[in-house]
């Protein structure tokens, strides 16, 4: 049943019908909480339709971890899925996911959240939601919370380099097929997951190919003994010095050394970024189909010049350089940014209201969309117990008020922007869940 007749200030926001969005709406309305969705774009599914105008997936991408890690498991995809989906399969799924559950009944499709503020400075305030409900008709109406849950890889970083060139000069973001690099000399740069399949791609259509990169990687194969790698592994964490001395001697095993294929040896232990799960990129660097470039230092007509000294042509440049967090719609500071993120309590609550969360802002190896779900299942049932007036609610208030959980599961990871964010997959779940389930009996 749809929450439309209940007035707004009873209901909660929630932006984003994605898959954080979806995980948002399923547990909202599991737990009985009165909720509104808004989502841009005409369907469910996020990033993952590609049809849709903000979607950064391309005709080749698939998942990079494999479907029994990263579904939901109240709803596991079907055994005629592939190891690792295409986006047409997630696409069919998230479609599948929101009709069985009756999910896009509680979304007003194509309407953009323009404006999120607090009615007043109190912290249990309600939250003023201002829509673009099309045709330039602006909407406007109080509710009792917000749940924020419109991704994180939708705002493409674009690099600025020193000098001028004359090519084409994209991002990721912009790449649809690879047709884009018919018969040019392509230069992609940056060595993430994104960039190492372009760079795949590119090799049967382009001229010549090379891959600009600043730092070493650790190369992932997507099978390891002829299984998903991130299906294997004893049920029992091990230390973390000892998980990386194993994996990456393992890894050796597998794929070789990176370094004497030209990239530069990582000045981090594994685990300490995230990792690229591809070797066909190795494969083509071996078979002199990708060049490793060094790091830009400057731009000059066609002619990239490379921090090492050297230099080269190229038709076409591919920045590979990843995404930002955007929330638009919302002032920074309601949501405690600091540095290069917000700051928040299991990546969920910031500590100046009581009724907003944000989902889907964590990163981490292997946490897939479950882990997701886990943090809806955290917030739905907090709303909850904050409607019946339970004090395990304002337990978790003080929990929110004080000093945050150590999630890196004892990794020191980079400094990085892409990795401000980032946990530990076990160490988080479980202060998820424990969280969660601190609110399993309120009423």
């Amino acid at each position: 049943m749809s929450d439309a007749a209940a007035p707004t200030h009873e209901q909660i926001a929630l932006i984003g019908a994605g898959p954080s969005g979806l995980a948002g709406a399923r547990n909202l309305q599991k737990h009985g909480v009165p909720f509104q969705g808004f989502e841009a774009h005409s369907d469910v599914g996020g990033l993952w339709d590609i049809d849709n105008p903000r979607s950064t997936v391309y005709h080749s991408a698939h998942l990079i971890s494999s479907k029994t890690t990263t579904e939901f498991a109240e709803y596991p995809m079907p055994d005629t899925v592939a190891d690792y989906p295409s986006h047409r399969e997630l696409r069919r799924y998230f479609s599948d996911f929101a009709d069985h559950f009756a999910l896009r009944q509680h979304f007003r499709f194509n309407t953009r959240v323009l404006r999120v503020e607090p009615v007043s400075d109190a912290p249990d305030t309600r939250w003023r939601v201002s829509i673009d409900a099309g045709d330039g008709k602006i909407e406007t109406a109080e509710y009792k919370g917000v749940v924020i849950a419109n991704g994180t890889l939708a705002e493409p970083k674009r690099p600025q380099f020193e000098g001028r060139f004359d090519g084409e000069l994209l991002h990721t973001s912009d790449y649809k097929h690879p047709e884009l690099f018919k018969d040019k000399r392509v230069l992609i740069v940056g060595a993430g997951n994104s960039g190492c399949d372009i760079a795949v791609d590119a090799v049967h259509y382009a001229k010549s190919v090379d891959i600009s990169v600043r730092r070493g990687y650790y190369f992932v194969p997507k099978y390891v003994f002829g299984k998903p790698a991130d299906t294997l592994g004893g049920k029992r964490p091990l230390p973390p010095w000892l998980k990386q001395k194993i994996d990456s001697t393992v890894l050796k095993w597998f794929t070789g050394d990176p370094v004497r294929f030209g990239f530069p040896k990582p000045d981090y232990k594994m685990y300490e970024s995230h990792p690229i799960v591809n070797s066909l990129v190795l494969h083509h660097v071996g078979h002199g189909d990708i060049g490793v470039r060094a790091d830009i230092a400057r731009l000059d007509g066609h002619t990239v010049h490379f921090k090492d000294g050297s230099a080269r042509d190229y038709d076409l440049i591919l920045a590979a350089t990843g995404y930002a967090l955007h929330y638009p719609f919302i002032d920074r500071e309601l949501l405690n940014w600091q540095g290069m993120a917000p700051r928040l309590y299991l990546n969920i609550f910031a500590p100046r209201f009581e009724n907003i969360a944000v989902l889907g802002m964590i990163e981490a190896s292997g946490i897939g969309w479950q882990g997701r779900y886990e943090q809806a299942e955290l917030v739905a049932r907090y709303f909850r117990a904050k409607a019946a007036g339970s004090p395990k609610a304002v337990a978790l208030r003080a929990a929110v008020l004080g000093p945050p959980p150590d999630l890196s599961g004892g990794f020191k990871y980079l400094q990085l922007e892409r990795m401000a964010y980032y946990v530990h997959k076990d160490t988080y779940r479980a202060a998820v869940r424990s969280a969660a389930a601190a609110l399993a009996d309120s009423p």
